[in-house]
């Protein structure tokens, strides 16, 4: 191992801040063809819901002023393609295919309109350039920008036709509206962090922002982003049989994540700030669409934006990649608020995501209908669960109402009306239903080969799946076959007959990530886990923005429990540079931190910044030992020992496949 991979970055190796990039169309396409029953359910879709309705393509093209450049194809430095627009123009002008839900393949050609749009006078924003929007606000001498992408170089692409169309304005303010990497990733790309430092760019964030931006991600990282490739469809084609998007938007770029940290705070609701002229009024929304975020109205434009909670779907009040369940009913609440707040003056409001929405009529009922559908999926949940119907149940039983289910921006295409009604049962209930029988449950292998016995052996299943699967029963196969690959993994049949299970469900499915979860397993049961080249992408911005107590966190969830028995050890560490002082302690097998200790075995000495270095492998601690920039003191073994108990976490780990039941998985470091 070079010695610029150091302790401490193995230590910290992985901060998924953002989905790994895989290369598109690995595989030669082996997709089959949708079943008879698929292309009968998708075309039931035509009929269930307003197609007629065009009103959402003429928004998406109102004010249009200039396409992307480069066919909206968005390259790094090295030259390789961060973003590829193009790729997704496959569904323009054209009917939906047997192989996509038509209301999808919809969605898919609203996402995929691309280039510089005019809001109203001094409001524009670029679309699809990403997965978000970036929106460019005119003050009486610069630009205020708004939820910079996830990358520099879509942000800079962004920034540069925006000037090329209204002039070269300098940036002014910056506003993360919440703190998901697709609001300030790209911020690197539209201002320096020189002219933040010197008061000439303000950066303003709701409260809480830089450690939910920096947190929400990292203590279950691996696993979150390890499924996140699933969610946004990064291993499987761009094209009728594979993903058609992720419903919110189109994919994630893969770019530079970058990070400037906030010089103003929006504590309460109510605050209100000037800014290069204009008024910006303030509502607060914790715990909704992220732990951290701000809706706000700008009172001379009448124009309002309620973040992330307001757009063009129903959102995810669980993600499918993991995250703590969001609360529906405060979610209901804010876009209440914001209706009693603004709902008689705002004449338009924009989002980060998908088109704007015209007219004070039009606003009103857009708001009142997501306020709604998020009150619904809470009040009738709750009715549910209260007359005894665990979570399976209650998601199966729910309905929207005609007067939500019809309504283009509350459909499922990024959260689902089942997902997201098990997120409310989960929320308020746990993941127990009281039921003694589920209590205990045995794991998947071993309860994968009692099934298979008791169901009278593999071949028996199979034989029965089959003529399942030739029924269109895809939820049953699906759950008998993974009993079955559950109990026998290498099982070739099995895993090609539920692959094809999981490929049609992919295909009926309304909901972009739903879509591309079920491709991405059948894609993985018939070649299995590939290890391809994959970013690490903990950006240097966000290690240097992170609290140093969020790090030693992430230290206590690395540590190795079991390695760590009957072991006791103890180190005060002082950071100069950030006049901060720390003790880290182990015994009873955890790792524990607080103020520095009288007679520890050892005391470490250095500054943040050079913990930063090797933290990021710029440099070893070797290399800062010897240029005097670490300083040791007691036993220096213990510090060796601490990190030789800590854990790496292996990014590609089995999804479809059960994970082998080992108490010790990878020996630590």
């Amino acid at each position: 191992m070079s010695n610029k991979r150091s302790m401490f970055a193995r230590v910290y190796p992985y901060i998924f801040i953002l989905l790994p990039y895989v290369p598109n169309h690995v595989f030669a396409q082996d997709s089959g063809p949708a079943s008879v029953i698929t292309a009968k359910e998708n075309q039931a879709v035509l009929k269930a819901l307003p197609f007629a309705n065009q009103q959402d393509f003429e928004n998406v093209k109102r004010g249009f002023i200039a396409p992307l450049p480069d066919e909206g194809v968005i390259k790094n430095k090295e030259g390789e393609p961060v973003w590829n627009l193009e790729a997704f123009q496959f569904a323009r002008d054209k009917p939906a295919p047997d192989t996509a839900n038509p209301s999808l393949w919809r969605q898919l050609q609203l996402n995929s309109e691309g280039g510089l749009y005019e809001v109203i006078p001094r409001i524009y924003q670029v679309r699809s350039a990403d997965l978000s929007n970036i929106t460019f606000i005119e003050g009486d001498s610069g630009v205020i920008v708004m939820d910079p992408l996830i990358s520099a170089e879509t942000a800079r692409v962004a920034l540069d036709l925006y000037r090329e169309h209204r002039g070269s304005k300098p940036v002014v303010a910056v506003i993360y509206t919440h703190s998901h990497v697709d609001h300030y990733g790209g911020v690197r790309g539209v201002v320096n962090e020189e002219d933040v430092k010197s008061g000439k760019v303000k950066v303003i964030a709701p409260k809480d922002f830089l450690v939910e931006a920096v947190s929400e991600n990292v203590f279950a990282g691996n696993h979150m982003a390890r499924r996140a490739s699933f969610m946004y469809g990064n291993l499987i084609p761009k094209d009728p049989k594979g993903t058609l998007g992720a419903g919110l938007g189109l994919e994630t770029s893969t770019g530079t994540v970058t990070l400037i940290e906030p010089t103003d705070t929006i504590i309460r609701t109510g605050d209100k700030r000037n800014i290069d002229g204009l008024s910006f009024e303030f509502l607060m929304a914790p715990g909704s669409e992220a732990p951290a975020e701000m809706h706000f109205y700008i009172p001379e434009l009448k124009a309002l934006t309620a973040a992330e909670n307001a757009t063009h779907t129903l959102h995810n009040l669980y993600t499918l990649r993991g995250a703590k369940v969001r609360n529906a009913r405060d979610w209901s609440r804010y876009l209440h608020e914001t209706l009693q707040r603004w709902g008689d003056k705002v004449e338009v409001l924009f989002a980060p995501h998908h088109w704007p929405t015209w007219g004070q009529a039009n606003v009103i009922n857009h708001l009142k209908k997501q306020r709604d559908l998020y009150k619904y999926l809470n009040d009738q949940t709750l009715r549910l669960a209260n007359h005894g119907y665990n979570m399976v149940q209650t998601a199966e039983l729910m309905q929207l109402p005609p007067e939500l289910s019809q309504y283009w921006a509350n459909r499922g295409y990024y959260g689902s009306v089942n997902h997201d009604t098990r997120a409310v049962w989960n929320y308020y209930l746990g993941f127990f239903d009281g039921n003694p029988a589920r209590l205990y449950p045995m794991p998947p292998t071993a309860a994968g080969k009692k099934y298979v016995a008791y169901m009278g052996g593999a071949a028996n299943i199979i034989k029965q799946a089959k003529k399942d699967f030739d029924a269109g029963e895809y939820r049953w196969v699906a759950e008998v076959l993974d009993k079955l690959v559950s109990a026998e993994p290498n099982n070739r049949a099995a895993r090609n007959l539920l692959a094809n299970t999981l490929e049609q469900l992919g295909y009926q499915q309304e909901n972009g990530t739903w879509r591309n979860f079920f491709l991405s397993g059948a894609m993985e049961l018939r070649h299995g886990i590939q290890r391809l080249p994959v970013p690490l992408t903990a950006s240097a911005d966000t290690i240097r923005s992170m609290p140093i107590t969020l790090i030693f966190d992430y230290l206590g969830i690395r540590l190795n429990g079991p390695k760590a028995t009957g072991r006791k050890i103890s180190i005060n560490i002082t950071l100069p540079d950030i006049e901060e002082e720390y003790a880290l302690t182990l015994e009873n097998a955890v790792l524990n931190y607080g103020p520095p200790i009288d007679d520890p075995q050892s005391s470490v000495t250095i500054n943040r910044s050079d913990l930063n270095d090797i933290i990021l492998g710029v440099d070893s601690i070797q290399e800062k030992l010897e240029a005097g920039a670490v300083k040791i003191s007691g036993d220096v073994g213990q510090l060796k020992t601490l990190l030789s108990l800590m854990d790496h976490f292996d990014f590609w780990w089995n999804l479809v496949t059960p994970q082998p039941m080992v108490i010790d998985p990878n020996g630590g470091d």
